[in-house]
């Protein structure tokens, strides 16, 4: 059977008010449902930034192009980018890039909110197939890809 990890980590302290308001900010603007999903955006941060603290260390060149491209590949950084521009990301660059925020800043919804509908839905397809997860992170290449059915009336 196959044991399934957690994917996030929720914050040590529960009652930090400063942490609360900036929560409930970024959970409007990006139209996520509950903290739970910023808690996951943060710790795929926390990830990479780790992965990068562990190969400055290291000095491994191949990993290092190997991370950074796939970070480029996703557009958290540009092709001339180093280790040190991965420890300044912030959880903003990472939810920029969710298929909820792109379909919303392309135009293709009139809000967030409503951008999250016709995902889960099933009105968006990228690349040729049908996502219905709001928090698919959208490579570059594929960004000019997302296309609305029929159906969605758009």
């Amino acid at each position: 059977m196959r044991r399934i990890r957690k994917t996030f980590k929720r914050p040590k302290k529960a009652w930090d008010l400063a942490r609360i308001k900036d929560e409930k900010t970024l959970l409007n603007n990006y139209g996520l449902r509950r903290k739970r999903e910023l808690w996951k955006a943060e710790e795929a941060l926390r990830g990479f930034r780790r992965r990068a603290r562990d190969l400055i260390a290291s000095e491994d060149e191949d990993q290092e192009r190997v991370l950074l491209g796939k970070l480029s590949r996703f557009g958290f950084l540009s092709k001339r980018m180093d280790l040190d521009d991965v420890l300044a990301l912030t959880v903003n660059d990472v939810l920029e890039r969710r298929l909820q925020t792109v379909i919303f800043r392309k135009g293709l919804a009139k809000s967030i909110n409503q951008a999250r509908q016709m995902i889960v839905h099933g009105h968006v397809s990228v690349d040729g197939r049908r996502v219905v997860f709001p928090s698919y992170l959208v490579p570059l290449e594929e960004e000019k890809r997302i296309k609305m059915s029929k159906e969605s009336g758009k």
